[in-house]
């Protein structure tokens, strides 16, 4: 590292997202100064490095915004890919490469670091690995020195493999599974793929290439879930392959059992029916490896376990919002789009402070559930399930703790205002828009509690009206419980309240 270092400006895409969310504190320890670009600036506002980062608001597709994002910048971290294969997916990504590299070559940016994905030589693709080798040939064809690397799975706490990982081997002792799980694989750890990232910042200009990278292990999925099962300390696992399990049907059995829901189930699952290691090592001619080596399998999995065990996990992958899920605003006006705005609103005063009232409701969902009749919201989330919603299966990042845009159960957190209120979005398949606001007033101690409907078209009003009689024993018990707890618990704030969230 050289001092010149400090005075370098890293431009990360992709900063809510698994990788871009990890990748960002890095460099602000190498010293760099760091600007993201991010469709939803408040997404971050909690992120313990928020206050330490520039943010400039905007779309990669928008290549205006880009332009001025670009300004300046002398490593340009290219982490934006869809996990959703949704319809012409590839096409947008692509088109947002080609705006991405045009730009980054008219700002004189002096590197682009894409990270994309490790595939195998072959004509039958997938359309997920295809469209990630595509934008790595258009990045490095865009006149700026580009380093791609090139990851299969990778283990850390909160990816989508290794929570998919983690699921498949948990709740299943004797798994019927697709042929898939006899390929070989090249994991690799996050601590690895992050230290790649970061050492691709300095690499001579003359290097325009994409780099294979993987951990020392190569396993097959079979393996992985043995190697699971043996360091997260369960039974043996019995794995009987099944040859009729086609990807798409693996897809749906994933999402059935796992809370990575069927949408990016697919593109994993399509990607896994390839056997994926390094072709080559030549990132080590650039990359001296470290010391006591690459970290292995079962390193990777202890650390990722003991993260979510001590509730430290920094992002997830469902922290990243699933391209369909609604992402607009809360509605002020109840005439908003020329609809209908129905609203289910209760509030009790309670005897609870108002700090143990928002420490109650800043820990709802998850294990903890949602206090009101379990078996409902279990069979809610087992409904979309079916549908090929999300569920209630993602559960939480922290038990304690939330942050604007992550995940809890088929919820995400739009609003957060600590002490007072928060807002979740449902991303459960709705005909409509759907929110959840929970809210603390003093003086007296008042819980609050509003749900909200916008109905798309008449299937939404007819939904909301087949609800409706329901709201009292649901929302109506939440309230009761919520405070309820509130009250039972210790009033005084605990010692690690003050701990970033």
């Amino acid at each position: 590292m050289t001092d010149m270092r400090v005075k370098r400006l890293a431009l990360v895409t992709g900063a809510t997202g698994y990788i871009g969310g990890r990748l960002v504190p890095e460099l602000l320890a190498a010293g760099f100064r760091v600007r993201v670009l991010a469709r939803k600036p408040r997404q971050l506002r909690d992120r313990p490095w928020a206050n330490d980062v520039e943010v400039t608001e905007g779309d990669a597709a928008d290549e205006q915004r880009l332009a001025a994002a670009l300004e300046g910048v002398d490593v340009a971290y290219y982490l934006l890919h869809s996990l959703v294969e949704g319809e012409g997916f590839d096409q947008v990504e692509q088109d947002m490469a080609f705006g991405f590299g045009r730009q980054a070559n008219l700002a004189h940016v002096g590197r682009i670091v894409y990270l994309g994905g490790l595939a195998p030589v072959s004509d039958n693709l997938s359309p997920h690995l295809q469209s990630r080798l595509r934008v790595g040939e258009i990045l490095r064809a865009s006149g700026v020195p580009t380093a791609e690397l090139r990851a299969a799975i990778i283990i850390g706490s909160g990816s989508a493999s290794f929570e998919m990982l983690r699921y498949l081997t948990e709740r299943l002792p004797v798994m019927v599974t697709p042929r898939w799980v006899h390929n070989r694989i090249q994991p690799i750890a996050i601590r690895d793929v992050l230290r790649y990232l970061m050492a691709c910042a300095d690499l001579p200009t003359s290097v325009n290439r994409a780099f294979d990278i993987g951990g020392p292990d190569v396993l097959t999925y079979a393996d992985m879930m043995r190697r699971y099962a043996t360091v997260a300390g369960l039974g043996r696992r019995i794995i009987v392959p099944v040859p009729v399990l086609s990807p798409t049907l693996s897809s749906h059995w994933v999402g059935l059992i796992t809370p990575v829901p069927k949408a990016i189930a697919r593109p994993l699952v399509a990607s896994l029916r390839h056997e994926v290691f390094c072709h080559e090592t030549d990132i080590n001619d650039f990359v001296p490896q470290p010391p006591d080596g690459l970290v292995g399998f079962e390193k990777a999995v202890a650390l990722a376990l003991r993260r979510v065990k001590e509730a430290d996990v920094a992002t997830r992958w469902s922290n990243a919002s699933l391209r369909g899920a609604p992402s607009d605003s809360l509605p002020s006006d109840p005439e908003w789009a020329g609809g209908s705005l129905y609203t289910d609103e209760r509030e009790q005063v309670t005897d609870a402070s108002p700090e143990a009232l928002w420490r109650v409701i800043e820990g709802i969902g998850g294990e903890r559930g949602w206090y009101s009749f379990p078996l409902a919201w279990e069979t809610r989330g087992v409904l979309d399930r079916l549908v090929g919603g999300v569920g209630l299966r993602r559960g939480r990042r922290d038990p304690d703790r939330l942050m604007i845009g992550e995940a809890i159960d088929f919820w995400r957190v739009e609003e957060r205002e600590p002490g007072h209120l928060l807002r979740l979005r449902a991303e459960m398949r709705l005909p409509g828009l759907a929110w959840l606001e929970m809210s603390v007033e003093t003086e007296p101690t008042t819980y609050k509690q509003r749900a909200l409907f916008h109905p798309r078209g008449l299937l939404g009003h007819a939904y909301w009206w087949s609800v409706a009689p329901f709201h009292g024993i649901v929302f109506g018990s939440m309230l009761r419980n919520i405070t309820r707890a509130a009250e039972e618990a210790a009033y005084e704030i605990p010692s690690d309240t003050a701990r970033p969230s």
